[in-house]
This record gives C-alpha cells, structure tokens and sequence, in this order.
C-alpha cells in the first residue's frame, strides 16, 4: 500500500547545508531544478529515530538492520521518496501574501494521485500559460479577485488573469491538504503561474537570515564572524510519498506500523537547526487510490496463476 504525506510549514525548514559559497549556507536543492526540497534520507532519519525510541524491538526488521557486529544490513518494509513542493507563500502588497504553484508541481502531485480530471485541468493550465498574449494566453490563473493582483515585485493586470472557478475539479482535492490551523486560505489566495515565473519567484522568497558570533564577555562581533543562512519559509506546503511493503513476519512490525500512520498525521520536527525551532510541520496521510492499487495487485496474481 503507498500513501501521500502533506507537510504544512509551521516553521522556516532548513533542509541541510548542501552547498556552501563564501559565507551563505544553503540548503538541499534539486540538481535538474535548482528548487528546494527535503531529502528522503531526512525524512527517514528522523521518523526512524521516533520509532526506534517507541519500538525498539520492531525497528531493525522494519527500517531494515543497520550494519553491526560483522552483520550484513537488511532490506526494511518501508520507502520514502523525497518531499517536494506543492505550494509556496509569497509576500503581495496587496494581498498581504498568497500560495503560488504551477503545472510542473501540479503534475508531480498528481502523478501519485492518478486523478485523470486534474491531470486534463493541468493540462489546460499548462497550454493556457504557455501562449503568448495575442494567442489568448494568460500570466496566471488564481481564485483572487480583484483587479490587481501584486507578487513581490511583479504586478498581475485583471487581463493577465484566467480565474479559477468555485466549482473547479481542483478544490475538491486540495481540501485534503493541512491547512495550517486555519491559516491556508487557496479559494481566496491561490496563484498558478508558468514553471518559470514560479521558480524565479521562489528564488526571491526564500528566508534568509544573517548570523554573527559575538566575542566572548562581549556584545560585539568576533573578526569575520558571521553567515548567511537559507531556509524554506514557513505556510510552505510539500508533500512526499511513501510505502509499506508486504510484512515478512507480522507479528514482528505490526505495533510500529500503526505508529507510523499516527505520527505521520501529527506535528513533526524535520531538518537542521531543531534548537532554533526550525522544521516544524503539520501532517496530514492520505492512501494513494486503494481501488485502483487493489485491481493492479489482482491482475499481477492472475498473471502469476
């Protein structure tokens, strides 16, 4: 069985210094996209150390044992791929911030959820924001009303826009997402912009926070004693898929995958800088089209018969 995770930003999430240029410590970024993401081995890691801590006894045959004692490591019971970004928060002067997203995203969500009317409604979007103004093209398409629509530093005219429908095929998928106590408002604040104008904005939007070491007994700065640190903005939503494999005894990982499916719906800390507070997330799982996963396992057992 394969599920979805959506993870609501609570906090800034500083996914690990992969690079590092002068003084700026970055974060993980995809090599063919340069956007951010959170790495599956992050992911593991951390949900990992929770289980272990609630089940040690079930851990080693579930993540699969880790080399000790002259002991080869053991294939585990469960995957994680990477969490990648569905919707991201951006400042508006006039609409104090609002989530912008864009076809590739939409795609990559949907490629787990198989859901065939969102994939034609991204279709449309995707060739809608691809034309060129003259062919009937549009800059965005956004629930927003209002004549005028601001993004950091590029302004969107009622004619740029396509709106989104109340009754789009969009919204009834999207109600699933954790929505920040409250906070996620996509019927009133949702944007879709090409691929393009989406990373470029998300290159702006990116927290970035300078830190100084002081000098001892001082409140001054130490010589040369400073960085620049990035992370993901906070009200960012990403998702991730994950499975469970066919269990090889039970009896053995039955308690630590119930665990898992509570923590997995629950508040969790991910990422570096914990002790500042960074990482915290919102999580909501969601099964990936049981009907149509149970069918492919029926048809795979009559081919095997």
């Amino acid at each position: 069985m394969n599920y979805l995770t959506y993870s609501y930003l609570l906090t800034p999430l500083h996914t690990g210094a992969s690079s590092q240029a002068g003084n700026l410590m970055g974060i993980a970024r995809e090599a063919h996209t340069e956007l951010p993401y959170l790495p599956s081995s992050s992911l593991r890691g951390k949900i990992r150390s929770i289980l272990e801590s609630m089940h040690p006894n079930e851990a080693g045959a579930f993540f699969g044992e880790r080399i000790k004692d002259g002991q080869q490591p053991t294939e585990g019971e469960v995957w994680f791929a990477d969490a990648t970004l569905l919707l991201f928060p951006i400042a508006s002067y006039s609409h104090q911030f609002v989530w912008i997203t864009c076809p590739l995203w939409l795609s990559r969500w949907n490629r787990w959820l198989r859901d065939e009317t969102l994939q034609t409604l991204i279709n449309e979007w995707r060739s809608l924001l691809n034309k060129k103004p003259e062919e009937g093209g549009k800059k965005a398409i956004s629930s927003i009303s209002g004549n005028q629509i601001y993004l950091q530093g590029a302004l969107l005219n009622t004619t740029d826009i396509k709106e989104i429908p109340a009754n789009s095929a969009c919204w009834e998928t999207l109600q699933k997402l954790p929505d920040g106590n409250g906070i996620l408002d996509l019927k009133n604040k949702l944007v879709v912009l090409s691929d393009d104008d989406c990373a470029g904005l998300v290159e702006i939007g990116l927290q970035r926070e300078v830190r100084v070491a002081l000098k001892e007994d001082e409140k001054t700065v130490a010589g040369g004693s400073f960085r620049s640190e990035e992370a993901i903005p906070s009200e960012t939503v990403l998702f991730f898929p994950w499975g469970l494999k066919p269990a090889k005894d039970e009896d053995k990982t039955q308690e630590i995958r119930k665990s898992l499916s509570t923590i997995l719906n629950d508040r969790l800390q991910f990422g570096g800088l914990e002790g500042l507070g960074r990482g915290w997330t919102a999580n909501t799982t969601v099964a990936l089209n049981p009907k149509q996963e149970q069918e492919e396992t029926e048809q795979k057992e009559v081919g095997h018969a």
